[in-house]
């Protein structure tokens, strides 16, 4: 299936014993081609414990990242369960942590010895959701690969929606707020005039013809070939637009999503992550420029 790629310097260490990764860098992420393809001739509910095979080839990866989410966070792994259980999604969670002084990963070791089904990554000096979603996807070697917020801002119940999705032949499946049925929930004016701010300023870059309306959504799913031969930037937050301008997609849909109030906690949007989004708008703009002079 697809082979891990890891940079110099990285060192992972794989135990089942508790189901638990250590990272100590942040290097940028690189993906081999998977050498399997989700089939489209099943549908989530119609798996079967008796055909191994059929599952492993259509396992979902799903990938939570977290940061000092002690209060979310087994909530969320309980009902990230409860659904794709009820759906006979055949899957594996990791849940990412950046070393949390709160306990995270300490509760969800506690879960991980329960269910091999879970598994714990912990970076070690490194921050930001899609390096740490980057590093997830790494250490599985499923078709199918996914993520989603620790918070319940993203609502677990869609995600056999977005599986059904792939499962019917497309390469990347959003969950958008800004699809007809999509909503931005209790946002105030300020972070909806942010929002489309980042929006419009990514449309340009978007490839014609997959274009999406949430392109800086951090809820999606997609095939694992989309990775193939293409190293994203780790730092930041919006890993999705980087995919879409740089990865290797053929088609796109968007699945509509209320985003939802946090349960507990603080948000992690800041100025920082502002800056990480501009630089990254300026690596991509400058790579679609270099693009468009070779051609």
């Amino acid at each position: 299936m697809g082979k891990l790629i890891l940079n110099p310097g990285n060192h992972v260490y794989q135990n089942t014993m508790p189901s638990t990764l250590m990272e100590s860098s942040n290097a940028q992420a690189g993906f081999a081609a998977s050498g399997s393809t989700p089939s489209s001739s099943m549908s989530p509910g119609s798996m079967s414990s008796s055909d191994p095979q059929a599952s492993a080839n259509q396992k979902l990866a799903l990938v939570i990242p977290t940061l000092r989410e002690a209060e979310n966070i087994a909530g969320v792994i309980d009902h990230v369960r409860s659904v794709l259980d009820l759906h006979g999604i055949p899957y594996e969670i990791l849940v990412v942590d950046d070393d949390s002084p709160d306990g995270t990963g300490e509760i969800v070791s506690a879960i991980a010895l329960q269910d091999p089904r879970v598994r714990l990554v912990v970076r070690k000096g490194a921050k930001g959701v899609a390096g740490a979603t980057l590093l997830g996807w790494q250490s599985t070697d499923a078709p199918i690969l996914g993520v989603m917020d620790a918070d319940l801002q993203h609502p677990p119940e869609l995600l056999p929606a977005l599986y059904a999705a792939i499962l019917a032949g497309t390469d990347l499946v959003i969950g958008s707020r800004y699809v007809k049925g999509g909503s931005v929930g209790d946002w105030n004016l300020p972070r909806k005039l942010v929002s489309l701010g980042a929006l419009w300023a990514a449309w340009p870059i978007q490839r014609s013809g997959i274009r999406a309306k949430d392109p800086t959504s951090g809820f999606f799913m997609l095939r694992r070939e989309c990775l193939a031969q293409t190293r994203f930037q780790t730092s930041g937050f919006k890993l999705l637009l980087d995919i879409l301008v740089r990865g290797r997609v053929r088609s796109v849909s968007e699945v509509p999503i209320t985003f939802r109030s946090r349960y507990h906690g603080v948000s992690k949007a800041t100025v920082k992550v502002a800056c990480e989004y501009a630089l990254l708008l300026a690596r991509l703009y400058a790579s679609r420029l270099s693009f468009q002079r070779r051609a």
